[in-house]
């Protein structure tokens, strides 16, 4: 399971639309380490000094790894975290994760980030059964 999810956000879920800031709590409660790890990344950027900033070291645990996958793998919680930090992620194995400016998908490095080409230079047999 994802999310630890509140008897009182699941209601709401089930009669209509939910809360945005809820359902980011839910994030930040049940994800510690992914949302945190953006959060911290996203700091790093706003300080100017790259165009974007990455995470290059793997999480302590799997645990943890867990946690951005799944951050990572749901739109919805994607969404949310972009949203909510006012980024454009990017992802590649399994915590390589990258926070960049909102518009820089048009760009030229956020297309060289997530281009298969960087996919393929990315890779590492240490980085196999993550």
């Amino acid at each position: 399971m994802s999310l630890d999810v509140s008897p009182r956000l699941l209601a709401q879920a089930e009669t209509g639309e939910v809360d945005p800031a809820a359902f980011l709590d839910t994030v930040r409660t049940s994800l510690p380490y992914a949302y945190h790890l953006i959060e911290n990344l996203t700091s790093e950027l706003n300080t100017g000094a790259r165009e974007f900033a990455d995470n290059l070291t793997p999480p302590a645990t799997e645990a943890e790894r867990g946690q951005l996958l799944r951050a990572l793998a749901s739109d919805s919680i994607r969404r949310a975290l972009e949203n909510h930090f006012g980024v454009r992620l990017a992802f590649q194995n399994c915590h390589r994760v990258a926070v960049f400016p909102v518009g820089a998908a048009d760009g030229d490095t956020y297309r060289r980030f997530t281009s298969q080409r960087a996919q393929i230079l990315n890779q590492s047999p240490l980085l196999r059964d993550c």
